[in-house]
């Protein structure tokens, strides 16, 4: 479907902003520059949706993209908002909508946003499938697909009932890989026996595989002096900064996505311009890992399932239903900081409380756990992190 060894997607999730806490803000500067080196570095997959950045993040990608590049310089994939589709003709008024705030008259990629449970049933009853399938046949969309954050055995029914879709985006990466809860490994497989090629999100799980407790990093540290005699040295470079490893551990959770034989695209929510140099400087030759380094991260696996306590990707999703709208990915961020490092930060807990509401003032409707992709149970976190951070 795309260049092999071109397998790194731009992801518009987490962009760098002017003002912290503030999704709004784009650093439309940076981003701009962000775009300059990835074309030009030969990626050309970009990745947005419509709730991102507060509804804002496609109109950015319009800006530092599409009014300054030629149509055929990159690929665009987006996202219907299946959360805001109550009505058939909610699906036709979204996706016009859709295509003038990118500036584009196609998307090269469109998906079903967040399929799930809780979706499926309702996207079936309004149409959900039949409109993107006549999107397509009308020309504005090349291929279709849905993005996924549930069971295999769901996604099983869905490929088998739709099996006119072109592909999956799935949440993998090395340390979900065996996860009863993301079950990224059974959704892979499902997928791969449907012939239904994969796009990655999530590859370092949020950020969270992208800094890692120093005994995971002494793991890591130990499998690049193994592999010295250039086994596993991937081409092109990359960045430990100054982790004394000679690449970032990002980069090993990116590999490790794209190593699997029926991926295409592995998405990565490129925050500034050090981690797209990061990204680009290992991926623009990819080379799949070697076994060391999957022994490597087999034990960074068990460290972290070790350390980390609340498996939170600070998707948002949670906090599109919220009605007291608590920044719950920020404050679970905070606590899972606190169980590795011990320290508590409370001055970043007062700047969000200032904007959002306190985790104290849920009133434990659970629309947020409705949504939740990776099923965890909110409302009780959120009584450990007031115990924690307001007792």
């Amino acid at each position: 479907m795309t260049d092999d060894r071109k397998k790194l997607g731009f992801g518009t999730m987490r962009l760098p902003l002017l003002h912290e806490g503030d999704q709004k803000s784009i650093d439309l500067k940076q981003v701009s520059e962000m775009v300059d080196r990835f074309l030009d570095r030969g990626f050309t997959y970009f990745d947005t949706a419509y709730p991102y950045h507060e509804e804002q993040s496609e109109v950015a990608v319009r800006k530092c993209l599409v009014e300054r590049y030629d149509r055929d310089r990159f690929l665009l994939a987006d996202k219907m908002p299946l959360f805001q589709v109550n009505r058939a003709e909610d699906y036709e008024r979204i996706f016009r909508e859709q295509l003038q705030k990118c500036g584009v008259t196609y998307f090269d990629y469109y998906l079903l946003h967040n399929l799930g449970s809780d979706r499926y049933g309702k996207t079936i009853e309004l149409g959900g499938f039949e409109f993107v399938s006549r999107m397509k046949k009308e020309g504005y969309i090349r291929k279709m697909g849905f993005s996924f954050h549930d069971s295999a055995e769901l996604l099983e029914r869905i490929l088998t009932e739709h099996p006119e879709v072109d592909f999956v985006q799935l949440q993998i990466n090395y340390l979900d890989w065996e996860s009863p809860v993301a079950q990224s490994r059974l959704c892979y497989e499902t997928a791969t026996r449907h012939g239904k090629p994969v796009v990655v999100m999530e590859p370092v799980k949020g950020g969270t595989l992208a800094t890692l407790p120093e005994r995971a990093m002494q793991v890591l540290r130990q499998a690049e002096v193994a592999g010295l005699d250039g086994e596993m040295q991937p081409k092109g470079g990359g960045s430990g900064s100054d982790t004394g490893l000679a690449y970032s551990p990002a980069s090993y959770a990116v590999r490790y996505a794209a190593s699997l034989k029926n991926v295409f695209m592995v998405l990565s929510g490129m925050s500034d311009l050090a981690q797209l140099d990061d990204n680009t400087s290992y991926m623009q030759e990819f080379v799949p890992l070697s076994e060391k380094e999957q022994a490597a991260l087999a034990k960074v696996t068990d460290i972290m399932n070790e350390t980390i306590d609340i498996p939170c990707t600070s998707c948002r999703y949670c906090m599109e239903e919220c009605p007291m709208n608590i920044h719950i990915p920020a404050y679970f961020g905070l606590y899972n900081l606190y169980k590795v490092t011990g320290k508590k930060t409370n001055m970043y807990y007062q700047r969000y409380s200032m904007e959002h509401g306190k985790a104290s003032e849920c009133i434990k409707c659970g629309k947020c756990e409705r949504i939740c992709p990776q099923h965890i149970p909110i409302r009780e976190q959120l009584v450990r992190f007031v115990e924690l951070y307001e007792s």
